[in-house]
């Protein structure tokens, strides 16, 4: 019989680890991914804590603004979830080419991954936002007909960014995938969640008010705040909204015709 040679444990672990590290090293949403979310969390957190600094009255003014503007971020990280996995489950299963030899076409596809979002997005948040009652005595849906508008502008963002995503996952393989969580928590800092856009360094403000979220969150606090519903901020997220849907819309049907023109639609894969 035979033992075991001396250093093939060690040699068999590093191999393991090549394998994983040349995956990394190829792909770069993994690398950006590493750096991204202990980058993205300092920079909020830290704009948080500034506004909290030379506002400490705030939350005791209006007690419902931090929980209204949790339910409006998870809706748009819901929505674009809801466009992006809904892609991605078609291609981890390889169902595209399948799908696409029906005599569906990209746009339908779109108009159905839009529907799915909003289906998934409502599911996702009523419960929690009928659970901040009799946890917190904080009722959302006070905010009345504003309500309505800051859940489809918020809901129309996301689909942008989730078709965004959807498109590059579909250029550059499932290695892109992890873009789902990475790209919408891009814009958190920027949109004033939790805090004004003046908060922010004037530098930073122009590139802020350029999404609509902004706009959207803005409104929010207005509304909580000084009781008035801003129409100059509903109609500059409309506007916003229409733009960067048509752009999204347009860059995932260029990409599913350079995909189906290359044969990707059948190699799905990292």
């Amino acid at each position: 019989m035979t033992g075991p040679v001396p250093g093939t444990a060690g040699r068999r672990i590093m191999g393991v680890l090549l394998r994983h590290l040349y995956v990394l090293r190829s792909s770069w949403p993994r690398l950006l991914e590493l750096a991204y979310w202990p980058t993205v969390q300092m920079i909020m957190w830290g704009f948080i804590t500034l506004f909290f600094q030379s506002h400490s009255s705030w939350v005791a003014q209006a007690a419902g603004v931090l929980i209204s503007a949790v339910l409006l971020w998870d809706v748009l990280f819901r929505a674009n979830l809801g466009v992006s996995l809904t892609f991605m489950e078609e291609m981890w299963s390889r169902n595209l080419g399948q799908m696409f030899v029906s005599p569906l076409k990209p746009v339908e596809l779109v108009g159905a991954l839009m529907l799915m979002s909003t289906i998934r997005t409502l599911i996702s948040v009523t419960p929690a936002a009928l659970l901040a009652l009799p946890l917190y005595d904080v009722w959302v849906f006070a905010l009345g007909p504003p309500l309505i508008a800051f859940f489809a502008n918020i809901l129309v963002f996301g689909w942008c960014v989730g078709l965004a995503v959807s498109g590059l996952v579909l250029r550059f393989g499932l290695g892109a995938e992890s873009l789902a969580w990475v790209a919408v928590f891009a814009v958190a800092p920027l949109s004033g969640i939790y805090y004004p856009i003046a908060t922010l360094p004037e530098w930073l403000q122009p590139l802020s008010w350029a999404l609509p979220t902004a706009h959207v969150f803005e409104g929010m606090r207005a509304v909580l705040f000084d009781h008035q519903f801003r129409w100059d901020l509903l109609f500059r997220a409309v506007g916003l909204n229409l733009l960067y849907l048509a752009l999204a819309v347009v860059f995932f049907l260029r990409t599913f015709h350079v995909a189906r023109v290359r044969g990707l639609l059948l190699q799905q894969g990292e």
